[in-house]
């Protein structure tokens, strides 16, 4: 049995028993794989001689690309070459930061194939966010577009530098990559633990952490996220996230990729929820992932007007309000399922075609969950843990668990919360506010917001002789907004006493309760500034907002 067929043979039994939770979790056994590569044993096989659609472009102006399977093994084969040719080697870190365009998805294919690790990147981060991820990364080469080009000050030589969308000086010019051949021959054997993706995560850390994902716990992992989206061969499947991120790559090329779906691409320069719908109905898009946010902006119209094709639709990145799922139910007659997933794994907990609807859903096949209290005991309201081999990965998410083995969510152990679909850490929002020099202690936490779910709220201790006044709230706001991505920027400063265990630590719980109850009541202190106060009169500094 060839390692490909194995592969496949899991694929199909999960898409055979998409509806069938019971059977699919108590017989799916994961491939046994020693040698594999996603792209080279899976992809490109199946590829061969297939003409039907895998990505589809369409932007707002009505412009379409699309491309088969066996257009994109071919591109996909000359840009490996290309990378080759460009000193790009087995093992090599290739940080990529580019759009929704052609280039993301060749890109992957070709780094898979010649055994590159691809570092996905935001354009949203700062300039000291992506010299961190050049250093600590060990970048050995960046593909990146010729507006962002420019924010990389590289001086050390062997970094191997390529714009996609034209001629920069001192960049290699990715459109070369045609002239190269499309057959391509590999060196050397890929090993199934061989590393294909690099992210960088924030945690309980000043900095992000590094994660590492292979052929094994992505390529083939992400069969898990495949059959939680329920797709199938045919399907044309449309996830709304940014590039950079973990749900990206998931939702855009593996998952749908296993399931031999198309990715469809809606390209626009601001988001519209209207444009979204009308493409989604024009374009007879099957499958729908969403974050919350998304959602919420759908629900803004009328939704019962769009006579669409969808027969899956799925949401992700933190829990969804029972209201949304009941009217979007009442407007479309779909239940949109719920579902967990951290970007250490894939998805690990989720609702399923076929079955009932509840809070997170159950473990997916393949994946053993335990809840384990703070004394590592097993219990039925806990820490969710994965177990992989013969240890546990902690995932700080606390759940229960009811009788039926649904899982509900309860919060975050290590303080992370999500803004819109963005993962924030109070930590590295803290150690850049520590440098101003008005802040002598500070706690951030989630401050309820009704369409990004939380927005980072500073609640500030002053340095001594410095009053809390709207402009020092003012000038931490953009001391924030200088060194961090739009998404983590702080939008609410108040100035207080910071309340602390007798050990000293901050009470961030008691902080955060305190601030539910704030604004749930619409009640505001006497010290407290949000970033609307200054809106109206400094428009130039918020002119960039929260994608």
């Amino acid at each position: 049995m060839s390692f490909r067929s194995e592969f496949e043979q899991a694929r199909d039994f999960l898409i055979l028993h998409r509806a069938d939770y019971d059977y699919a979790y108590e017989h799916f056994q994961w491939p046994k794989l020693d040698k594999f590569n996603w792209a080279l044993d899976y992809f490109d096989s199946m590829a061969e001689g297939n003409h039907k659609p895998a990505l589809w472009f369409v932007d707002e102006n009505g412009r379409e690309e699309k491309y088969s399977y066996s257009d994109l093994s071919l591109r996909s084969n000359q840009v490996a070459n290309y990378l080759r040719h460009l000193g790009i080697q087995r093992g090599d870190h290739l940080l990529l930061m580019v759009g929704n365009d052609t280039s993301q998805w060749e890109i992957l294919l070709a780094a898979l194939k010649i055994g590159a690790v691809i570092v996905p990147t935001s354009s949203l981060l700062s300039s000291e966010e992506l010299e961190d991820r050049m250093l600590r990364g060990s970048v050995r080469a960046i593909v990146t577009t010729k507006a962002e080009s420019a924010r990389f000050n590289i001086s050390a030589s062997g970094i191997a530098k390529v714009t996609v969308d034209g001629v920069v000086s001192g960049w290699s010019d990715y459109a070369e990559a045609v002239q190269e051949k499309t057959d391509f021959f590999p060196e050397g054997v890929t090993r199934v633990t061989d590393p294909i993706v690099l992210y960088f995560v924030s945690g309980m850390t000043a900095k992000p952490k590094m994660v590492i994902h292979t052929h094994l716990t992505y390529a083939v992992g992400n069969l898990s996220t495949m059959y939680w989206m329920g797709l199938r061969p045919g399907d044309l499947h449309m996830n709304i996230s940014s590039a950079g991120w973990a749900e990206h790559i998931w939702s855009n090329s593996f998952a749908p990729w296993n399931a031999e779906a198309a990715v469809f691409v809606y390209k626009q320069s601001r988001f519209s929820a209207v444009r979204e719908l009308e493409a989604i109905t024009k374009y007879y898009v099957t499958s729908l992932s969403a974050p919350p946010t998304v959602w919420r902006l759908f629900l803004a119209e009328d939704l019962s007007s769009y006579k669409t094709s969808l027969r899956e639709v799925v949401s992700v990145g933190e829990p969804l309000e029972p209201n949304i799922i009941q009217k979007v139910e009442g407007a479309w007659g779909l239940t949109i399922r719920d579902g967990y997933g951290q970007t250490e794994t894939t998805m690990l907990i989720g609702n399923t075609p076929g079955q009932n609807v509840k809070g997170l859903g159950r473990p997916l096949p393949g994946i053993k969950i335990q809840l384990l209290d703070k004394s590592g005991e097993a219990t039925n309201d806990g820490e969710i843990c994965v177990e992989r081999r013969q240890e546990l990965f902690h995932t700080s998410d606390l759940a229960s668990r009811d009788e039926k083995g649904y899982f509900i969510f309860l919060g975050r152990a290590d303080e992370i919360f999500k803004c819109s679909d963005y993962r924030i850490s109070p930590y590295e929002i803290e150690a850049v506010l520590l440098e101003h020099p008005a802040i002598r202690e500070v706690a951030v936490i989630p401050s309820p917001d009704p369409l990004r779910l939380a927005v980072p709220k500073a609640v500030v201790f002053l340095a001594k002789g410095i009053e809390p006044t709207k402009d020092v709230a003012l000038s931490i706001m953009i001391h924030t907004r200088a060194k961090l991505a739009p998404f983590k920027r702080v939008r609410r400063v108040e100035f207080s006493d910071l309340p602390k265990s007798v050990s000293g630590n901050i009470r961030r719980l008691e902080l955060r309760l305190r601030e539910q109850k704030k604004v749930a009541g619409d009640e505001r202190s006497p010290y407290e500034f949000w970033e609307e106060d200054f809106k109206a009169s400094l428009p130039e500094i918020w002119a960039q907002d929260l994608p």
